[in-house]
């Protein structure tokens, strides 16, 4: 089960839910999130942290060129895209993961063989700790599926038998909207982690 913390917004958070047991950091380059962070302070972030952690840049509908440009400038390993626009991946550069905003089971059927982050649909974008409805996902391989929206350490048991590729979380381990809290990152990895699935 592999988990990515996601909103990181400084350094003594990243270190915290690297050392809890986090693959990867998930950092958010949509100015109207409370968990926004400046491609150029990520960077500076993403300098300081030892090897194998996995850097995430959440992008929300913009250009192919500013995904391009950010996850180079800021060392961005990969690219999660949220975009409404057709053929977008086509010409994009950057290693991604396309992530589908379920609004009912229907979404999750039209999925395709390649890796998705699935999140609950929400007017806004991201943060409002929504939870996709898990019968969504029954009698379905969920083996290339990282799960968002609603998650906490205290829910986690409920994913049990989906076989879920990885799982992220934002809100379900911060004490404020931007930062994180140590002991709530090092239960939910550890839970997430200690499973059997």
């Amino acid at each position: 089960m592999r988990v990515k913390i996601c909103g990181i917004t400084n350094l003594e958070d990243a270190l915290d839910a690297i050392n809890a047991g986090a693959d990867a950091l998930g950092f958010v380059f949509y100015k109207p999130s409370p968990r926004y962070i400046n491609p150029k302070d990520a960077k500076k972030i993403v300098d300081k942290l030892p090897p194998f952690v996995q850097c995430v840049g959440l992008f929300v509908n913009e250009t192919q060129e500013f995904v391009d440009d950010v996850c180079f400038g800021a060392s961005m390993d990969i690219a999660q895209i949220i975009t409404e626009e057709e053929n977008y991946f086509d010409s994009l550069k950057s290693k991604y993961i396309e992530v589908v905003r379920a609004a009912s089971k229907e979404d999750i059927d039209a999925l395709g063989d390649g890796y998705y982050l699935v999140d609950a649909f929400v007017e806004g974008y991201g943060g409002e700790g929504k939870r996709v409805a898990l019968e969504w996902f029954d009698g379905r391989d969920c083996s290339k599926i990282v799960l968002a929206g609603g998650l906490t350490p205290q829910n986690l048991s409920q994913l049990k038998g989906y076989d879920f590729y990885g799982v992220d979380v934002s809100s379900g381990v911060e004490k404020s909207k931007g930062k994180k809290e140590k002991e709530k990152m090092i239960d939910f990895v550890k839970t997430a982690k200690g499973l059997v699935w």
